[in-house]
C-alpha cells in the first residue's frame, strides 16, 4: 500500500568523501573552507573528516561517521515504518467500524410502521387512480318506470298517508281512499276503456276537501312507462269523483275540471269541483289551485316512490 511521498526505507547515502574533480572544478571541501576542522597540506581543508595534519585519513573517524549514518538509516526507516503502520492501522479501523454497522442493521432491521410516513428526503409516491370510472347513482326514474325493479309495497295509504294535506299554507282535509284492480270501474266516460286497453294494473283514489272545494286524485298504475304515457295522451272522460268520510258527493251532472299527467308507470288523473253541485268556471281560481295542489302531491309521492328504492339500491352490497 503506498500513501504517496518517500517510499520507505530508502536507498543508503554514501558517505561525504572525495569527488571526481572535474578540470577547472575546487574540491568540495575547498568550496566550504573550515567548516569541517583541521585543513591538509598547503592549507587547503582535508577531503575527509577527522584527517591528520599530513592528511593521512583517520580511519577510526571514518568508521564512527559511517556507523553514525546507519543508525540514522535505521531510525527513518523504523520511523516509516511506525507511520506507515499507524496509516494502515486508522484504515482498518475505520473499516471494521462501517463493517459494524452493517451488521447491526442486518440484525436489528429496519421496520416502518404501518400508515407512517415516507422516511426524509425520499420521493413521495404518486397518487393512483383507477381507470375504471365508478357507476353512476341509481336514478330513482328507472325504479318507477318499469315493475320488475318497481316492488316496494304499494297502497292507498302509503300514496296518501295521514288525514290532511298542506301545501305553501293551503290545508287540504283528507276525505275517502279506496284502491281496486278494476281500473275501469272507477272511471267515467271513455277514461275506463283506455286504462283497460294500455293495461292498467290499479287504480288508488283519495279525496280531499277545503273551503266547499272537493278533488278527487287516482293514480292508475301501468307495466311499463310507455303504457301510462299512452293512457295519459288518449285520456277521454275523467276518474270517478270519491264521496265519503265527511265528503258529499260531487261533480254529478255538472261541470267540473279534469286533469291528466305521468310519471314513469304511472298516470294520474283529478276531478275538482264544488261541493254544492255549482258549474266550475275559468274564473274559478280556487277549483284551479286545489286542482294544481293535489297534482303535485301525486306526482311527488310517486317520484318519492322511486327515490326510495334507488336510494335502497345505492346502500346495498355489490355482487
Amino acid at each position: 500500500m503506498s500513501f504517496g511521498g518517500p517510499q520507505w526505507p530508502q536507498e543508503p547515502q554514501q558517505p561525504y568523501g572525495q569527488q571526481p574533480q572535474q578540470p577547472g572544478q575546487q574540491q568540495y571541501g575547498q568550496q566550504y573552507g573550515n567548516q569541517y576542522g583541521p585543513q591538509g597540506p598547503g592549507g587547503q581543508p582535508s577531503p575527509f573528516p577527522g584527517a591528520s595534519e599530513d592528511g593521512t585519513p583517520d580511519w577510526g573517524a571514518l568508521a564512527d561517521a559511517s556507523a553514525a549514518g546507519r543508525r540514522r538509516k535505521r531510525l527513518l526507516v523504523v520511523g516509516g515504518g511506525v507511520l506507515a503502520a499507524l496509516l494502515v492501522g486508522a484504515v482498518v479501523a475505520t473499516a471494521v467500524v462501517n463493517s459494524d454497522k452493517g451488521d447491526d442493521t442486518a440484525k436489528n432491521g429496519t421496520v416502518t410502521p404501518t400508515g407512517s410516513a415516507a422516511p426524509s428526503g425520499s420521493p413521495t409516491p404518486d397518487p393512483t387512480f383507477s381507470s375504471v370510472a365508478p357507476p353512476p347513482p341509481p336514478n330513482p326514474k328507472d325504479y318507477i318506470s318499469d315493475e320488475k325493479k318497481d316492488k316496494a309495497p304499494l297502497s292507498a295509504e302509503g300514496l296518501f298517508p295521514g288525514k290532511k294535506l298542506t301545501v305553501s299554507g293551503r290545508v287540504h282535509k283528507k276525505g275517502a281512499t279506496s284502491s281496486t284492480t278494476d281500473c275501469a270501474s272507477v272511471t267515467q266516460g271513455g277514461l275506463g276503456a283506455v286504462l283497460k286497453k294500455n293495461g292498467c294494473d290499479r287504480v288508488i283514489r283519495a279525496t280531499y276537501v277545503k273551503d266547499g272545494v272537493a278533488i278527487t286524485v287516482g293514480v292508475a298504475v301501468f307495466p311499463t312507462e310507455a303504457a301510462a304515457l299512452k293512457a295519459k295522451n288518449q285520456a277521454s272522460g275523467g276518474i270517478a269523483p270519491l264521496a265519503g268520510a265527511g265528503v258529499k258527493d260531487f261533480c254529478r251532472a255538472t261541470v267540473c275540471l279534469r286533469r291528466a299527467n305521468s310519471i314513469g308507470r304511472y298516470a294520474y288523473f283529478t276531478q275538482a269541483g264544488f261541493t254544492d253541485g255549482k258549474k266550475v268556471t275559468t274564473s274559478d281560481k280556487g277549483v284551479f289551485q286545489a286542482s294544481d295542489d293535489l297534482g303535485t302531491f301525486a306526482f311527488n309521492q310517486i317520484y318519492a316512490r322511486g327515490k326510495s328504492q334507488a336510494s335502497a339500491a345505492a346502500g346495498a352490497p355489490q355482487e
